[in-house]
Parts: C-alpha cells; structure tokens; sequence
C-alpha cells in the first residue's frame, strides 16, 4: 500500500458522515482528549460551516490543546473578528497568546472576556 493511498483513506474516515455525524465524532475525540484526531474531523466541517462558531471554537480548543498555538490563535481571531463580544473565544485567545509568550498582546483579550463575564473587581 502506497502513502498516497493511506492519506486518501484516513482523509475519507474523518470527512466520513453528515456534518451532524461529523460533528459528534469529533467531540467524542475531544472528549477522549484525542485532540489531534478531533481537529482533523473539525477542519473540514469548520470549512463547510464556516459560519457556525461550535465547530470553530472546539477546533482552536484542539489545537491549544494539542499544543498548535499559531494554528488556534488564527482560528480564534476569525471567531472574534466576527463575534467581538464572545467571550470565551477572548478568553482562549488571551490564554493562547499568553501560553506563546506574548503576555501584552494577551492582556486586553484577558480584560474583555472578563468584563463580559461580569467578572467587575470589587470596589
């Protein structure tokens, strides 16, 4: 068997299925922390959705998770940009950043998705 022939097949088991069906498997792998497996289910509903923030959202957490920080920073910038107030997302990418180093680019995403959390500092 040829690696061209193995790529075409492991490309068709994780693009296999109705994008509901897709969808379940990739949680099912994000749940198993299988993250790497669970982004390449995600990248191909992410590119036939890519309206939907679920499928978005879970493939930046898969790649944070499986440590492809550019890869997740890219993805959250996409869901921000169109959804500035979702909060999650702000707080995923701050922690993104942060987990880069890049601690000052970090901060205001940090701040945002607090303040949308209503997490207020006391008085």
């Amino acid at each position: 068997m040829d690696m061209t022939y193995e790529a075409t097949q492991e490309s068709a088991y994780y693009a296999h299925g109705t994008p509901a069906e897709r969808w379940e498997r990739a949680r099912q792998f994000f749940e198993a922390r299988d993250y790497t497996a669970a982004a390449r289910v995600l990248v191909g509903l992410v590119e036939e959705v890519p309206e939907q923030t679920g499928p978005r959202l879970l493939l930046a957490r898969a790649y944070y998770h499986s440590a492809q920080l550019r890869r997740a920073e890219s993805e959250l910038r996409t869901i921000v940009d169109r959804d500035p107030v979702e909060h999650y997302a702000r707080l995923m990418l701050g922690r993104t950043l942060e987990r880069q180093g890049r601690h000052e680019e970090a901060g205001p995403h940090l701040r945002i998705a607090s303040a949308l959390a209503g997490d207020f500092p006391q008085a």
